[in-house]
């Protein structure tokens, strides 16, 4: 599957966020993006949280869905080492002429090691006197500093969209459900013969494992470099999606991409290609039929040599 997924490099003061695929080569970045639904300026509309970091800075982008999904509406937020910044502040921008204002206290934030952060900070979005998404721990100091009141419509978390690097084993810290507790999942691609997944090499194999728990393991990746199978976990069903044709026949810096799918009992899920599963995820409105959550995790697998 060619996707054509355009990869946010972090952001200095005189750049926006740049579909150029040469950005994510820079030593030691990562990105960390979280999707809701919720009603912005008079209409459902998807909201973005990205946190990017490298080497030389940490970065906030909180971007709007426009009209049919065209435009973006964002404001942005650095956190540079090398001097002070803004620690606790608040940004304003429109949507369709509405104020939109972002605010945000990260004087306290835990990152352990984490592009975003894991506890002790607060980041809210308001739109006509509502908090309409209010994420991190700190919910009473959010509610205190905007002075508004909660929306009446929750945010739904749609996905979780995670690019990570490597040469031969991703791994990453993830939740399939917002809820729930932290998993630890390994994707390693390997080869028998020297440790390598290379087109050409004898028996190339790729093992998926989560909480150190082996749950799939391909052999002759080479003719099964796109597949899914289904995961039990925690009482819960996961279907695994895989693509990694780039990984073994394109040359250069590529991606594969990896789907993680949580199944309620009430849903069913038909086979179809993981392109199409990736637009349907991304696409549902955010309920099954029983009124609970959908959710899918996208994980960018990115091979650097």
């Amino acid at each position: 599957m060619q996707d054509s997924i355009g990869i946010p490099a972090c952001f200095s003061s005189s750049e926006k966020l740049s579909d150029d695929h040469s950005g994510v080569s820079r030593a030691g970045q990562s990105v960390y993006m979280s999707v809701y639904r919720t009603k912005v300026a008079d209409h459902c509309r998807l909201i973005t949280i990205t946190w990017c970091k490298n080497l030389l800075l940490h970065g906030l982008s909180i971007s709007v869905e426009g009209p049919e999904g065209e435009a973006q509406y964002s404001c942005k937020v650095e956190l540079k080492p090398w001097y002070f910044w803004r620690k606790q502040g608040s940004k304003r921008f429109l949507v369709e002429g509405k104020a939109v204002d972002v605010f945000w206290d990260l004087k306290a934030a835990k990152f352990n090691g984490e592009t975003e952060p894991t506890s002790e900070y607060y980041v809210a979005v308001v739109c006509d006197e509502e908090v309409v998404l209010l994420v991190g721990d700190l919910k009473k100091d959010a509610y205190r500093r905007t002075g508004c009141r909660p929306a009446l419509i929750d945010p739904i978390l749609v996905s979780k969209k995670e690019h990570i690097f490597g040469k031969k084993k991703f791994s990453t810290r993830a939740k399939f459900h917002e809820k729930g507790k932290w998993h630890e999942i390994s994707i390693e691609c390997k080869n028998r013969g020297n440790g390598d997944c290379v087109y050409g090499s004898v028996q190339p194999e790729m093992e998926i494992r989560i909480d150190g728990h082996l749950v799939i393991h391909v052999k002759h990746l080479q003719w099964k470099f796109r597949g899914n199978e289904s995961v039990h976990l925690s009482k819960m069903r996961i279907e695994v999606y895989w693509d990694v044709h780039d990984w073994l026949f394109s040359p250069g810096l590529k991606h594969a991409l990896f789907i993680f799918k949580p199944i309620l009992s009430s849903t069913s899920l038909s086979s179809s290609p993981l392109s199409t599963q990736a637009r349907n995820c991304e696409s549902v409105e955010g309920f099954s039929v029983s009124g609970s959550t959908e959710f899918c995790l996208f994980l960018y697998a990115w091979k650097v040599e």
